[in-house]
């Protein structure tokens, strides 16, 4: 599958991990120098600069050829926008659009081009399954068509990752760190990250067990 990515916040950098993880090629749009350069260590997902409201933007990045738009800007309306845009100009298959002001909820529909509108408030994993579509990529959790789980395992006091560098941490064969969220803010995930209690990490593997999983970091 081909995805695009508008938007390299919260919801988009996830989302971004976790369809990339699952060998889906996947491109991610942001305007902000300052949050590319911050998300530039994401693995196989190909960054593009510049603003998704543009056609020609959305063109060049490759949008005409995706099977998946989702957008996830912090701005109702350039989501509506780009919403149109993929549906109606470049005729993509699924079009998903983040919600921000629930107050705006009832534009994101077909008028829009919407056809998933995600609330922001929803929890992150359900706002991975529910804006990529359970049935048909992650699955409840489980990208079952590529032998590939995703997996939360939290840091505590007694863990005994818990003070260690991320990179210290031998994982199993197949397993990657998607994301780590500390204090409710996901980030992404270098070696040189120290591990606190109260961490929750999401991990994607095509291997390991949840109990291997969770055994490298309890």
């Amino acid at each position: 599958m081909k995805a695009l990515i508008a938007g390299a916040g919260r919801l988009g950098t996830q989302i971004a991990q976790v369809l990339s993880a699952a060998q889906n090629e996947v491109i991610l749009v942001e305007q902000d120098d300052e949050r590319l350069h911050e998300v530039s260590a994401l693995p196989r997902v190909r960054l593009v600069a510049g603003d998704a409201c543009d056609p020609a933007l959305l063109e060049h990045a490759g949008g005409l050829t995706c099977d998946l738009i989702i957008s996830t800007t912090g701005r109702d309306e350039d989501n509506l926008v780009i919403s149109l845009i993929a549906k109606r100009q470049f005729d993509v298959g699924r079009v998903v659009a983040r919600v921000n002001d629930a107050e705006n909820a009832w534009l994101f529909d077909q008028r829009w081009g919407v056809d998933v509108a995600v609330p922001a408030a929803t929890p992150l994993i359900s706002l991975i399954e529910e804006a990529t579509g359970a049935t048909d990529t992650v699955a409840l959790l489980r990208l079952s068509k590529a032998g590939v789980e995703v997996i939360e395992t939290a840091i505590t006091e007694r863990s005994r990752a818990a003070g260690h560098l991320l990179g210290e941490i031998a994982l199993p064969n197949g397993t990657v760190v998607a994301t780590v969220v500390r204090n409710g803010r996901p980030t992404v995930p270098q070696p040189a990250m120290r591990l606190l209690p109260g961490d929750e990490l999401l991990l994607v593997s095509h291997e390991a067990t949840e109990q291997e999983i969770h055994a490298a970091f309890q």
